[in-house]
């Protein structure tokens, strides 16, 4: 257990140097393997990792949603999605808000990432809401938290990764993802409420639309609805896997594109090396964590932190409990992915011992990162948002994001306390 708490120890050295966490881990899974075993077992397990990985057929699924979330992104499908939720809930107060995570949810649910979502927002709702005269902390708080639903909303990258690393079933982590994702949308929208309703000159009504108007926005999204019917619908009923479902998803999404007539020889080459660089930091951090991995599992540290939970005599929910407390105060200081991968070998052992369920472990995952990612003062969408719109400041983005935040949390302990919310549809799946 001491090699490798100085191992952990080692990383975030690393970490205070600059040397990002990927490297890190890296760096010091190949070396501590070779301390510990030999350096000869340490270079054919570093090798093995980079060609398994590599070549590794369910990890195509994470380049093909993130094709397809680009290729839709460039097909200017959210700003349709945004007019399409402001048309009918716009006339109430702060309902250019709850247009906005209404957008979200349905961005989220054919783009698969949380920064992807923030940033596509902040270009489409910030005008509209800054227009109108909304305050600047609600809208961006709104877009940061708005934009988490990116990652818990099937498809998401989040749950391939988690997935992958697990060995738990993605098609059944995208089907528990489905209820949480919604309620935590509705309890943002309840937040909104009531913010407006205490400070209603922050977010005033919008404009009234008429039915006719509010079923033209409705035909202006039938692409978004058939991608996602098409995709999630065919991996739920089994009719294709995760993986063929991620590549049906990418060329019908590359199709719609080029029938709005969004994508040029540039276009198109800039979505590649878009996904292209993304993919290549996602597999970079998925080598390292395996790395670091297979050398914590080659000490006695996942046993011996059995054993000593085990003494402690708390009961199995306190003890996910105390988890997911651990989850966000490092998410707090620490970016979300990079936290998951570094704790997975060490958590991922006891909750299986414990009896839960790795796909309401997943779910939870999700809900942890979700918080990291508006925690100040390093929440990745606050940094986002910042950079997209410079002249809101950092201090109005902080200040505004606290509340949903705090709402985050709230249904974070609810999912804790009532797992069926995430196990119910996965129940109906093979």
């Amino acid at each position: 257990m001491t090699e490798a708490l100085i191992g952990f120890i080692a990383i975030f050295a690393l970490a205070l140097l600059r040397v990002p966490l990927a490297f890190g881990m890296g760096l010091v899974g190949i070396v501590g393997i070779g301390l510990t075993r030999s350096w000869g077992a340490a270079l054919a397990s570093t090798a093995q990792v980079v060609q398994e990985t590599g070549f590794a057929y369910t990890l195509s699924v994470i380049p093909l949603f993130i094709l397809m979330g680009n290729f839709v992104a460039r097909a200017g499908l959210a700003h349709e999605l945004f007019h399409a939720a402001y048309v009918f809930i716009g006339h109430l107060r702060g309902g250019l808000a709850h247009a906005t995570i209404a957008a979200c949810a349905g961005f989220g649910a054919i783009c698969g990432s949380s920064i992807a979502t923030a940033a596509t927002m902040s270009k489409v709702a910030y005008p509209s809401m800054k227009k109108l005269g909304y305050s600047d902390s609600l809208s961006t708080g709104v877009i940061a938290a708005g934009g988490t639903l990116g990652i818990m909303i099937p498809p998401s990258t989040i749950m391939v990764i988690y997935g992958i690393v697990t060995e738990t079933n993605i098609g059944k982590l995208f089907a528990a993802g489905v209820i949480p994702g919604l309620l935590t949308a509705a309890l943002l929208m309840v937040a909104v409420v009531i913010m407006t309703s205490r400070d209603p000159e922050h977010a005033p009504a919008g404009e009234k639309f008429s039915w006719a108007e509010r079923w033209k926005a409705l035909r202006g999204i039938w692409g978004v609805l058939l991608l996602v019917i098409v995709v999630l619908g065919g991996i739920y009923g089994g009719i294709f896997t995760a993986t063929e479902g991620a590549g049906i998803g990418a060329a019908g999404a590359f199709l719609f594109a080029v029938a709005r007539r969004a994508l040029t020889v540039r276009s198109t080459l800039d979505v590649l090396i878009e996904s292209a660089r993304t993919t290549a930091m996602l597999f970079t951090l998925l080598i390292a964590a395996t790395i670091f991995a297979n050398f914590v599992n080659f000490t006695s540290m996942p046993g011996d932190l059995k054993e000593w939970i085990t003494h402690l005599g708390l009961s199995p929910v306190m003890i996910v409990g105390a988890m997911m407390v651990i989850y966000v105060i490092l998410g707090t200081v620490m970016e979300e992915l990079t936290m998951v991968l570094l704790t997975i070998p060490l958590f991922f052992p006891i909750v299986v011992a414990l009896g839960f369920d790795p796909v309401w472990f997943g779910v939870l995952i999700v809900m942890v990162i979700q918080i990291g990612l508006i925690s100040p003062p390093v929440g990745m969408n606050l940094f986002v948002i910042n950079t997209l719109l410079p002249r809101v400041g950092l201090g109005n983005i902080f200040r505004g994001v606290w509340s949903f935040v705090l709402v985050q949390v709230i249904m974070l302990a609810i999912l804790v306390a009532f797992p069926q919310l995430s196990l119910w549809l996965p129940s109906f799946m093979n």
